[in-house]
């Protein structure tokens, strides 16, 4: 018998886990978001940009985790990220570089807060929070493309993290 969200037992918990999104502006891909951060666990959600769709649009893929999640907007993503920085936050970036350590054989840290970085649906994480960031890593893919959508890669990263941190 399939269960409802009602009859569901899994454990409500929450990771130290921020997810910091740079510039973007898709109204399903944010929804989207909220959703894969309440189905995660994440601590918060930092939107970062000038112009992010949180209206029906958004609201109509979140189903309502968006009042569920603690998220927030900010326009300056490096502030944004010194900030976190200084907090003593390990910086995580998902994106393809050629410096990039696969995600699979990525040992995240057990102990500090971590932030992962996902970037713009066009043109991924911009230079300026790669140079930020503590490691970068990326989803092998085995496929003619080298990237997936946003959101799909998102939860592929939250699923290893909060894997290996159920772990310790």
């Amino acid at each position: 018998m399939q269960l409802d969200h009602y009859s569901t037992n899994f454990s409500h918990k929450t990771f130290p886990i921020t997810l910091v999104c740079e510039n973007v502006t898709n109204a399903p891909n944010i929804g989207s978001l909220f959703r894969t951060a309440d189905a995660f666990g994440v601590q918060e959600l930092i939107f970062c940009g000038d112009q992010i769709p949180l209206g029906r649009k958004m609201t109509k893929t979140s189903r309502a985790t968006e009042k569920s999640v603690n998220y927030r907007q900010e326009s300056d993503v490096v502030a944004v990220i010194f900030n976190l920085k200084n907090q003593g936050y390990h910086i995580i970036a998902l994106e393809i570089t050629s410096k990039s350590e696969a995600l699979v054989g990525f040992n995240f840290p057990k102990h500090i807060p971590i932030v992962l970085i996902i970037g713009d649906e066009n043109f991924g994480v911009s230079e300026a929070v790669l140079h930020l960031s503590d490691a970068i890593v990326h989803i092998d893919m085995f496929g003619q493309n080298s990237s997936m959508n946003v959101v799909q890669a998102t939860s592929v990263a939250l699923y290893e993290i909060t894997k290996q941190l159920q772990l310790s």
